[in-house]
């Protein structure tokens, strides 16, 4: 990029173990491009790279960026797999030292001494009418059998995007990131995966009525899980049966119907992880008939991507806001993230799966 001159802007990252896939550097001084091949940085030592910038009058006074393997699928992680916010430097700074330890879309290092116990449930559920039969599976701490622990419970939808290899559209690696989880001694929490019901996957997660797919079978479904699932898991697992423990969640249609379980069932469930959620579904969510006002405390994670839609982050703000009017005698706890890039898949949720863990369960 030119050479070297006294106001030369150095930037130099230390990226353990990433290959030979070239990296870049993306930011406000690019328009976010994550394949600018003006801003390829030189790999000019093992695990270390450089990129010049000549003359940083040019740049931003404020310089944000992140760094990136050519897309945001591919973007920087922490040392934790998590995402992380934009980075901040300074044009008059000289010299800017930074470390990567993962990148999105690359798995995270685990140890597979550390991979959940997974065990899938026999067939013995009475089902309700119009809930189909299917796979629950559980995800146990790797050393659930040696100790005599009892452990919070998450239930998520979309059981066959959470760890299944051959999942059509990828999947969040939950078992990987619950062994990574585990290692840092974060794990110690039971997964319970509950698969969709395939062709009827949004019949049941729609709201059973005024919604814009018409109506559905959702309040069939979150009493199955409420009123049949869970006393069945308390029943099998050394579970903490109380609601300080117990949590559910998911994603886009498996987010909304979280969001239904939780509110019509305060009393069961007081954590929410809710990505990406298809809030335009039901955008008036019936408010007026959930009592939040016995001051239970309840956390609620909330993720969204910018470039998932222009209304991704609108309507979950606007169910914030709609959500702490309504609740304003109860104890909500919201911990909203916000990925300017981040897109709607799989990938993208279970790199957000640790923190929101973390974060519900942990602190």
């Amino acid at each position: 990029m030119g050479s070297t001159t006294d106001e030369a802007l150095e930037f130099l990252l230390e990226a353990p173990n990433s290959g030979d896939a070239p990296i870049y550097l993306s930011g406000n001084f690019n328009d976010w491009n994550a394949n600018d091949q003006k801003y390829q940085m030189e790999k000019i030592g093992t695990d270390l790279y450089r990129l010049l910038f000549p003359d940083p009058s040019l740049l931003p006074k404020t310089i944000k960026y992140k760094y990136t393997r050519g897309n945001w699928d591919r973007v920087e992680l922490n040392e934790d797999g998590n995402g992380v916010p934009n980075r901040t430097a300074f044009y008059d700074q000289k010299i800017v030292k930074d470390k990567v330890n993962h990148w999105m879309g690359i798995e995270v290092a685990y140890q597979e001494s550390f991979l959940p116990i997974i065990e899938i449930f026999p067939d013995v559920l009475e089902m309700p009418e119009h809930v189909k039969t299917r796979r629950i599976t559980a995800l146990l701490p790797h050393d659930y059998h040696q100790t005599e622990k009892q452990y919070p419970v998450l239930y998520l939808q979309d059981g066959q995007n959470l760890f299944d290899e051959y999942a059509p559209f990828g999947n969040w690696g939950v078992d990987k990131k619950l062994a990574h989880m585990a290692e840092q001694g974060k794990g110690d929490i039971i997964v319970i995966a509950i698969d969709h019901a395939e062709a009827d996957r949004i019949k049941e997660f729609t709201p059973s009525s005024n919604t814009r797919l018409g109506s559905g079978y959702g309040k069939l479904y979150v009493r199955f899980l409420t009123e049949i699932l869970k006393p069945y898991v308390d029943s099998q697992y050394r579970t903490i049966k109380d609601r300080h423990h117990t949590g559910i969640g998911g994603s886009s249609m498996g987010g909304l119907i979280s969001i239904y379980a939780g509110l019509m069932y305060p009393e069961v469930y007081s954590k929410l992880m809710i990505f990406s959620p298809s809030l335009w579904v039901a955008p008036k969510i019936h408010f007026h008939s959930i009592n939040l006002n016995k001051g239970q405390d309840t956390k609620i994670y909330l993720y969204g991507g910018e470039a998932e839609s222009v209304n991704m982050i609108p309507n979950l703000k606007r169910f914030k806001s709609a959500l702490q009017k309504q609740g304003s005698g109860a104890k909500l706890d919201f911990e909203l993230n916000v990925d300017p890039h981040g897109q709607h898949n799989e990938i993208r949720w279970g790199e957000e799966f640790p923190r929101a863990v973390d974060w519900l369960f942990f602190k």
